[in-house]
């Protein structure tokens, strides 16, 4: 079997299915797979999906919301939403804060009642129906444990006041502290508990009833960044084994790329783009969701000529031309952006031998240890970004400030934005 540095069709047996795994570096396999026959040399993007039910248009959504207005005196904080989820999905509310991504998932908890619109559970409009009544649960960011009570109690709580069996009740929180893998620390009270185990205690607290739908609101908040990574991942395996819907609001990009199926980029009350991580990030369909997501350059321009693959731009501010292999509905002579992410641009000592290139010179460097960002100024006074990896320890000539380079993409590595 030939292994080669490229984009992938199938990730492996050790990728999930269905999940969307930050790999920068993939593999192509040259051989055909069971699953994958001619398509697995088909360069298309990070990884193939194989749980996609938003591409079937057979398929019924789980979650619905119709035409959704919620206005709290005259200020609008959801704006005329329309938007599916559906069953087993991981859906993720992304947003800047006051964009209307926690009042969206209240109002499907019920704990706010829409201006105008429907919102349907399974095929129920959930008009009147109390959040009591309703089969989803909600964690919160403080995770709202009693703090007089142990672990075990806080975990039954909801199922005793439902009135489940006692029998049943303890059958319940055993199978929950496993699921969580808290067995040990059932008597325990919360604050005896680290801020990883406070938040198992609350998940496993919220997934008791087992619910339809579970519903995350900024849950990792409160995590050390090396637990919070951990974190997310345990809940997309816990969220796979139970093949529950989870609906996560997060403001952290982030957070949202690693777990989700599919994203909604929120702005004022309204959804500007949903599609999966990988899509958001590579394809963004506006300058606002471009910018949200990750580092981007974005470089004015003019559209100076098009073709049926291709689109020449005239950069106005670097008075550079070249190709983007995209197609736009821009006439020649409109503005539009051309945004970068600065992984994407190639940067050397020596002019390259390309069509264009821009000359810099490198006058900061921000080191994250995996990779190193090059804040760059270009001879016209404009700053372009450039990521370099750090594959090696040691390098003979490491590029550092003052350094004169020259920086150049290819046509793919870039999109056209027009608003």
């Amino acid at each position: 079997m030939d292994w080669r540095i490229g984009p992938v069709e199938y990730p492996g047996p050790n990728v999930s299915p269905g999940r969307n795994e930050p790999l920068r570096w993939l593999i192509t396999f040259s051989s055909h797979f069971d699953r994958g026959g001619d398509l697995a040399k088909k360069p298309i993007g990070p990884i193939r999906r194989t749980f996609a039910p938003w591409e079937d248009p057979e398929k019924r959504p789980f979650i619905e919301f119709r035409n959704v207005t919620k206005r709290f005196g005259s200020f609008t904080a959801v704006d005329n939403l329309s938007q599916t989820i559906y069953e087993r999905e991981f859906f993720a509310l992304l947003g800047g804060s006051g964009c209307g991504k926690t009042t969206l998932m209240r109002m499907l908890a019920g704990f706010e009642q829409p201006t105008e619109g429907e919102i349907f559970l399974d095929g129920q409009n959930l008009a009147g129906v109390p959040p009591y009544r309703r089969p989803v649960n909600m964690m919160f960011q403080s995770y709202a444990l009693f703090p007089h009570m142990s672990v075990e109690a806080n975990i039954a709580f909801g199922l005793k006041q439902d009135g489940f069996p006692k029998a049943d009740i303890a059958d319940r929180v055993k199978e929950m502290l496993r699921l969580v893998k808290l067995e040990p620390f059932g008597k325990r009270k919360p604050h005896q508990l680290s801020g990883g185990q406070r938040q198992r205690v609350a998940l496993a607290r919220s997934l008791a009833k087992r619910p339809k739908v579970l519903l995350l609101d900024e849950p990792l908040a409160a995590l050390d960044k090396k637990l919070r990574e951990e974190t997310q991942f345990e809940l997309m395996d816990l969220q796979m084994d139970l093949g529950m819907t989870f609906l996560i609001v997060t403001h952290d990009q982030e957070e949202a790329m690693t777990v989700a199926d599919r994203i909604a980029v929120m702005d004022a009350g309204r959804i500007i783009q949903v599609a999966t991580p990988s899509e958001i990030y590579e394809s963004p369909n506006s300058r606002y969701v471009a910018d949200f997501i990750g580092d981007i350059n974005l470089i004015e321009s003019k559209v100076v000529a098009k073709n049926g693959e291709t689109t020449r731009l005239r950069a106005t501010e670097l008075d550079i031309e070249f190709d983007v292999a995209q197609t736009t509905d821009a006439d020649i002579g409109d503005a539009v952006a051309f945004g970068i992410r600065p992984e994407k641009i190639t940067v050397t000592m020596d002019k390259p031998d390309a069509d264009f290139s821009v000359h810099a010179e490198i006058w900061d460097i921000g080191y994250l240890g995996d990779v190193s960002t090059l804040h760059c100024r270009t001879e016209d006074g404009h700053n372009l970004r450039a990521g370099i990896a750090n594959v090696t320890r040691l390098v003979e000539r490491p590029l550092t400030w003052d350094d004169k380079i020259w920086m150049t993409w290819r046509k793919d590595a870039g999109v056209i934005l027009r608003h």
